[in-house]
């Protein structure tokens, strides 16, 4: 069933056509992959559907009593409460419902002992009411349901006390992202809700979004999650929005033979203009008045032929093969009983030897002290003990996402020349335009740049100097899918040695050859990729062990849950019995005094049989009654009435 229909929605900025007559429809458990270069107008169209932003033109229907969740990637969060506080604002419906039940129980209460059965009756049919609306909206675990999702997301127990307003931006918004997962939606809006996840986190929030039963639209870099959640792409290219069938990887390959039969049929076309072309100047020079005839017949049907335009890009993906100056010794680097702490203590006795050519990834939870490991091998802070010993010929180059080696005031060309005088004009262009830096962009100021964009320039910077050895923290935030691929493959066919974090798993299955894994405070070393790493991680077999973190959104405290279920619907039978035993006293005690009014009425007095057979049912109903009495008070007693 659709539940929304957008048609030939536009919207511009200025004289930038961000999106231009999108037009498609959602049914009600769609996964929907949102992809496109950063800019394209994702967030835009986002914002649109759930009414941030006007749109231009067109037109948008939303099923009848349907509803939005919307989560941004750009949060302003500034709430006083904890954070147990501001999540169980996704459950103030339910949270007022469980007030009015309680509000009726003390009401009940009171009616029962005065006696008010008539009201009594009344209050104990809006009760249970209520309590069979508080079970649908599943009002007995929600809770438990809070509880999992925010273990899920990284946040520890202690963590719920604590304000709002002194996590930090990373933490707010996952606060934000457990908020729109704990409401119930028909149409949920994600806009990179794995920013600041680790990868524990997003391997549960994959499992919680595969099991989710309403639409979901999201956006996201991570193309793992979309090759296992989603069902359809959309790409929005140039203003324009082009639906696919199937997931990030099958979108992909029809758009990659797309693009190829895009350039034949082009290639076709020119290939016939020209031999058309040579036709007509050919019959023109014979100067004949049928070969001008034929001539001008053969213009006509060139004007009238419908000229296909030159495709975006290229189909194939621009190849550099970056190289360092100069090759490092066997051993890279030796870490000799490296401890770190601050607080508390971070990591004690590291020892590592990182080997020329290796492409290690640093993995582990967040706030473990990945980037703290990093630095210390970068020589950019000390540890509290140990010692670090570079082997021969090493020349190391650290990155963050500061880009602090970056001159603002220069063309993007001269930052890469000044960096690499002695490469040649074209070799610096080929190297930009391998990292998306094409034609004209070339001669754009850094200082114009988006983070994206910066972001691929320092890296291709750093690729280019003398360094033989790079140490990368989390190198993909803020590129979007396009300058992934190119930073991959650039890294693949890197002969150098790479230290990095990720916390995108499809990059660290692409580069990655060993992993090391933060825990603990020591690490944990696997000689293989990522996907050697998942399969052979300790207790954590994602297939068969859906354990704390995979299935905490509504597994968590499943057996406690299951207890209090049963003991809320034996609860609910009592109460329904109680309810019914009130019914059949009330009929029994009126058909006592239909019997008393008879038995008092001459025509019946007389008749000695019609007597006997009334006095024998008055006898029954009374002693009915009294059973009736009975079980009517052990109730009350057992439900506190």
């Amino acid at each position: 069933m659709v539940i929304l229909t957008v048609k030939d929605i536009e919207k511009s900025f200025g004289t930038d056509i961000v999106i231009k007559n999108a037009s498609f429809a959602v049914d009600e458990y769609d996964k929907i992959g949102i992809v496109g270069i950063n800019g394209a107008g994702k967030s835009t169209l986002f914002k649109i559907i759930c009414g941030e932003t006007e749109k231009d033109s067109g037109e948008m229907y939303i099923g009848k009593n349907k509803n939005i969740g919307y989560m941004s990637q750009f949060l302003d969060f500034h709430s006083g409460v904890t954070l147990w506080e501001e999540v169980l604002k996704a459950f103030s419906d339910i949270i007022v419902l469980e007030k009015n039940i309680k509000k009726l129980e003390v009401q009940i209460s009171k009616l029962s002992k005065i006696g008010e059965s008539a009201d009594l009756s009344r209050l104990m049919k809006t009760y249970s009411d209520l309590q069979q609306k508080f079970e649908m909206a599943d009002g007995f675990s929600y809770e438990s349901k809070i509880k999992g999702v925010l273990k899920g997301l990284g946040f520890l127990s202690f963590e719920y006390g604590k304000k709002v307003s002194e996590f930090s931006g990373g933490q707010k918004t996952r606060i934000a992202l457990a908020k729109v997962l704990l409401k119930k939606y028909d149409i949920l809006l994600l806009d990179e809700p794995t920013n600041y996840l680790d990868i524990e986190s997003v391997e549960w929030l994959e499992n919680f979004l595969k099991s989710y039963s309403c639409a979901l639209m999201i956006i996201s870099h991570d193309r793992y999650l979309l090759d296992n959640i989603t069902d359809k792409t959309y790409e929005i290219e140039n203003g324009i929005l082009k639906e696919y069938e199937g997931n990030y990887s099958t979108y992909m390959a029809k758009k990659e033979k797309d693009k190829a039969q895009q350039f034949k049929d082009y290639e076709n076309q020119q290939k016939e203009i020209i031999r058309q072309e040579a036709i007509i100047a050919r019959f023109k020079q014979y100067n004949r008045e049928k070969s001008i005839k034929q001539a001008e017949s053969r213009e006509k049907m060139l004007q009238r032929i419908g000229r296909l335009e030159k495709p975006d890009g290229s189909i194939r993906k621009p190849n550099f093969i970056f190289e360092p100056k100069k090759r490092s010794g066997n051993i890279v680097v030796v870490l000799e009983g490296i401890s770190k702490a601050y607080d508390q203590l971070l990591f004690d006795n590291i020892n590592l030897e990182i080997r020329r050519g290796e492409k290690i990834a640093l993995l582990g939870p967040n706030g473990i002290g990945k980037t703290t490991l990093l630095k210390i091998i970068a020589g950019k802070i000390k540890p509290d003990t140990g010692n670090i010993r570079y082997g021969a010929s090493v020349v190391p180059s650290y990155y963050d996402q500061e880009q602090d080696d970056l001159d603002f005031d220069k063309m993007i060309i001269d930052e890469i020349w000044d960096s690499s005088p002695r490469l040649s004009q074209a070799k610096i262009r080929n190297a930009l335009a391998a990292f998306l830096f094409k034609g004209e962009e070339v001669f754009k100021e850094v200082s114009v740049l988006s983070g994206g964009e910066k972001s691929r320039l320092s890296l291709l910077k750093m690729m280019l100097s003398k360094a033989n050895f790079l140490l990368l923290d989390e190198p993909t935030n803020h590129l979007d899918m396009q300058s992934r691929e190119v930073l991959e493959e650039s890294l693949k066919n890197y002969t150098g040695t790479v230290l990095f974090i990720s916390h995108d798993r499809y990059f660290l299955n692409k580069v990655a050859t060993e992993v090391i894994e933060l825990k603990d405070n020591t690490v944990d070393i696997y000689k293989g990729g990522y996907s050697y790493y998942i399969k052979n991680r300790p207790n954590r077999n994602l297939e068969k062990n859906m354990d704390d973190k995979n299935n905490a959104g509504f597994n968590e405290f499943k057996n406690d849950w299951i207890l209090r279920k049963e003991e809320k619907a034996t609860i609910r039978r009592q109460e329904k019995r109680l309810v019914d035993i009130e019914n059949e006293i009330h009929a029994n005690e009126n058909r006592l005094n239909d019997i008393d009014t008879l038995l008092e009425s001459p025509e019946v007095f007389s008749n000695h049989v019609k007597c006997h057979e009334l006095n024998t049912e008055s006898l029954s109903l009374k002693n009915n009654l009294e059973k009736l009495y009975d079980e009517w008070a052990l109730l009350s007693e057992d439900l506190n009435f």
